[in-house]
């Protein structure tokens, strides 16, 4: 069955474009949902129609989505996250971990728009942002393990000697 999308569907295609899906999938999903519509003949005409007199604002999209992309090449994240001893990260590292990033960085992305597998284990990788159906950034990831080791054995020396330090000058 072919289908004209009306918005971005994971895994299937950007809004405008049209696909073959299977009967079920169109029927009882993608169209009660309003997420698409039939590609019938005249369907079909007036998406030509609207593509055509939309084409100069898709162009400014396309351009605005490179500019920001150039904005994220110099990007490179480093993540802390709790490590067992073997390197293993206690959970995963995903695309929201990511996004928090690179929000602290400035850089507001929605999570969704970011494609990583997920991370679970110490090392470098890369992760993908899809600012558009044809501009995608990539973006290197260093995780790194916490110091939660070396804070927990240090409090455990450091207690007898941390209270008697901010006690004497309080006396003062």
């Amino acid at each position: 069955m072919k289908i004209i999308l009306k918005e971005d569907v994971a895994n299937l295609g950007y809004k405008d474009d049209v696909v073959e899906v299977k009967n079920g999938y169109g029927r009882n999903y993608l169209i009660p949902t309003g997420k698409a519509m039939l590609a019938t003949p005249s369907a079909l005409k007036v998406l030509a129609e609207n593509l055509r007199q939309r084409a100069h604002k898709i162009a400014k999209i396309k351009a605005d989505a490179e500019a920001f992309a150039a904005t994220l090449a110099d990007v490179k994240l480093t993540i802390a996250a709790k490590v067992s001893e073997t390197g293993t990260i206690f959970g995963s590292v995903s695309n929201i971990q990511i996004a928090e990033a690179l929000e602290q960085l400035g850089h507001n992305i929605d999570r969704k728009l970011i494609q990583v597998a997920p991370i679970k284990h110490v090392g470098s990788y890369v992760a993908t942002v899809r600012l558009h159906k044809e501009v995608a950034a990539e973006i290197p990831v260093e995780v790194v393990a916490e110091n939660a080791p070396v804070v927990e054995e240090t409090p455990a020396e450091a207690p007898v000697e941390a209270p008697e330090a901010p006690e004497a000058p309080a006396a003062e």
